[in-house]
């Protein structure tokens, strides 16, 4: 039986406090980072050349588990390492020299203590992410990144939810701070995901995408701004044309923003529709080229602000479009 009018606000309000407090919480915890949050940051993109074991149980330990699996996908080689079995064997997969970042809100969890002592013992760092900076964990690490909540969303006070949401955003905090850091790149991104859909196609070319034949919107510089216009409309609204010469080469571009310009800019608009494109176009647009890899497109389109980009072949004749849509995979064309 579907709840009634009185029912849904409360069920609303509730869901709707749990946001607010998991809300506030974050942004609590950006203004609260400091300079301990760089030295760990300096830690890791010093390590010689180790790994990050990322440990925790529980709620933690699936938000380690995520933590984890990010820095690793954007450069910080990482891994998860469960605490029961990294004393029993595992701990194997680190050496000296790694860093070993525990997760715990209390600092106390007996398991997280046992593997923050044995990593000390084979000579790796350990950064520990807390709520308690006096926990016996803080006093162990050598690094402490505190990541205090003033108390759990959960009504009853003890099902972690602030403290492990506030934990996953400082982790992602932190892969993001190391990505850029290093320098990270699209292609960098691509090398790393082969097996998803957005590195299968970071991995190709632009030839792979690009708009040829029929789907090309393409006028001559003598048709008028209303053929312009319609040539873009027709092709799947694109929101730009390419312009040809009378000797075939690419000679111009209109687009949709160019023609919000064009508009503001005419005291006359009658007959506007009749003129020539060449009146209008945007001469030497930005091309690329077929075997261009289509993460450098995406990176000129972000740098140009730009949702399109023409591609021409050796004769400098336009070959085809590419749209960002088109190798972001939210084109109907290759879906």
């Amino acid at each position: 039986m579907p709840p009634q009018n009185d029912s849904s606000e409360k069920i609303l309000a509730s869901a709707r406090r749990v946001l607010a407090a998991e809300g506030a919480a974050v942004l609590g915890a950006a203004a609260h980072l400091g300079e301990p949050f760089c030295r760990l940051v300096g830690a890791i993109l010093g390590l010689p050349p180790g790994r990050v074991a990322v440990t925790g149980v529980g709620k933690s330990g699936i938000i380690g588990m995520k933590i984890a699996a990010t820095l690793a996908s954007v450069g910080t080689p990482a891994f998860f390492l469960k605490p029961l079995d990294a004393v029993h064997g595992d701990l194997g997969m680190m050496a000296r020299g790694d860093l070993l970042l525990a997760l715990s809100h209390s600092g106390e969890t007996a398991e997280i203590l046992n593997v923050v002592f044995a990593a000390k013992n084979i000579g790796a760092r350990v950064a520990a992410m807390t709520g308690q900076p006096e926990s016996t964990l803080a006093r162990e690490a050598d690094l402490v990144l505190e990541v205090h909540t003033a108390g759990e969303a959960c009504p009853l006070g003890l099902a972690p939810t602030t403290s492990t949401t506030v934990a996953l955003a400082v982790g992602d905090a932190l892969a993001m701070t190391l990505l850029e850091m290093r320098g990270f790149s699209r292609e960098d991104y691509a090398r790393y995901h082969p097996g998803g859909s957005l590195g299968r196609r970071l991995s190709l070319t632009v030839g792979e995408f690009m708009r040829t034949g029929a789907l090309l919107p393409l006028v001559r510089d003598t048709d008028t701004l209303g053929q312009g216009l319609a040539a873009m409309t027709d092709k799947e609204r694109l929101g730009v044309t390419l312009i040809a010469g009378a000797d075939g080469r690419l000679a111009g571009i209109l687009t949709d923003g160019d023609l919000r310009r064009i508009l503001a800019r005419e005291r006359d608009l009658a007959g506007i529709l009749d003129r020539p494109l060449a009146d209008f176009m945007t001469r030497r647009p930005i091309t690329i080229e077929r075997d261009t890899p289509a993460s450098e497109a995406l990176r000129i389109m972000e740098v140009r602000g730009i949702t399109s980009l023409a591609i021409m072949d050796e004769q400098g004749r336009p070959e085809g479009i590419v749209h960002l849509h088109d190798i972001l995979g939210r084109s109907k064309f290759y879906v």
